[in-house]
């Protein structure tokens, strides 16, 4: 479980005290908008030179945006930016914001009359957290650009994380906050990175121990339940409206990418989710990941090792996702404790 630097910055394995961030792939900006007026917000992941991308849709409620295009057979070859965001369909409003500004500064696919910004997105469902009427919009895409920077991401309850809950499986009252959270991985002078904003259905564990970090409370709210080990003892979920859940998220690289390779590792950082969401990809998640590929690092080292650091940076970001937040409580008086209430020394 130890994880450490290795020859002088060649290879970076993250560790508790520095789990990387996806802003360390060359070319990779990332900001956030929160809104003041209840827990929710936006995302984006920028890449205003253009990456190579991909996606893979495994959750059976999504909520996207430009997804189609990402299809390796399909036209554009690049996009220049991610919007995640809460605020379920209506979020996908951002992503408006984000075009506007990249278009400002003259960013995006030449259409001979001017320039296209492309920018897919994908939301969660976060309308159970205090007032529903209040959702990102085009204002909110916006403000997280100008927000947007190389510096390490902030997690938590900010941006797309702001309104995000887990383990909800046994009913929203016995759920925890989650969160955004972001992580990287870097060998032989390559880097992956993942930004994740989690508000899974299932609990979060630990990728390499299946402790539950996060998730479905006990109904006196005392104690973690253990969703997995709830439901194979026979106990029953509480009735769910479907697509209320979600885990979305971007997995970078500096490595050179084509079209069917972003598709390729943008499926393989799932696994990352399995290894660290319990249920995972239900009917009631819209689980989506993007993959970007900047192509700064001017090599591509194979799939087998991208794909390897791509389900760790997510597995890991995952878990910061959690570990990050802080605990909340509604002005309708939902209380959403957070990891650390119920971190053991």
């Amino acid at each position: 479980r130890v994880r450490a630097r290795i020859i002088g910055g060649m290879q970076h394995l993250p560790t508790s005290e520095d789990p990387g961030s996806i802003t360390r792939v060359a070319g990779i900006e990332v900001g956030h908008f929160t809104d003041t007026r209840r827990p929710t917000g936006c995302s984006v992941v920028l890449a205003r030179a253009g990456a190579v991308a991909g996606v893979d849709v495994r959750g059976a409620a999504p909520g996207t945006r430009e997804t189609d295009l990402l299809h390796p057979s399909n036209l554009v070859e690049q996009v220049h930016g991610i919007v995640l965001a809460g605020g379920s369909a209506w979020g996908l409003e951002a992503a408006t914001g984000a075009v506007r500004w990249l278009e400002e500064r003259g960013v995006g696919f030449d259409v001979a009359v001017g320039r296209l910004p492309i920018v897919p997105a994908a939301v969660l469902f976060d309308l159970l957290v205090g007032d529903m009427r209040v959702r990102p919009d085009a204002a909110a895409g916006y403000a997280a650009c100008e927000a947007a920077s190389s510096a390490r991401v902030a997690e938590g309850n900010v941006g797309a994380g702001a309104g995000a809950a887990v383990g909800k499986i046994f009913g929203i009252q016995n759920a925890m906050k989650g969160g955004i959270g972001s992580a990287s991985v870097t060998v032989n002078g390559v880097t992956v990175g993942a930004l994740i904003a989690c508000n899974a259905l299932g609990d979060v564990v630990h990728p390499d121990t299946g402790a539950v970090l996060a998730g479905s409370r006990t109904d006196d709210g005392q104690a973690l339940r253990d969703t997995r080990r709830a439901l194979l003892r026979g106990e029953a979920p509480r009735p769910l409206l479907a697509g209320t859940n979600t885990t979305i998220g971007v997995v970078a690289t500096d490595a050179v990418l084509t079209k069917a390779q972003a598709h390729r590792l943008a499926v393989a950082a799932h696994d990352g989710l399995a290894r660290s969401i319990n249920p995972v990809h239900t009917m009631s998640d819209g689980d989506t990941l993007f993959a970007l590929g900047t192509g700064l690092a001017q090599r591509n080292p194979g799939m087998m090792l991208l794909a390897t650091m791509a389900a760790e940076a997510v597995a890991l970001a995952t878990v910061r996702a959690v570990q990050a937040t802080s605990a909340l409580t509604t002005a309708e008086g939902l209380h959403l404790p957070c990891a650390r209430d119920f971190a053991r020394p």
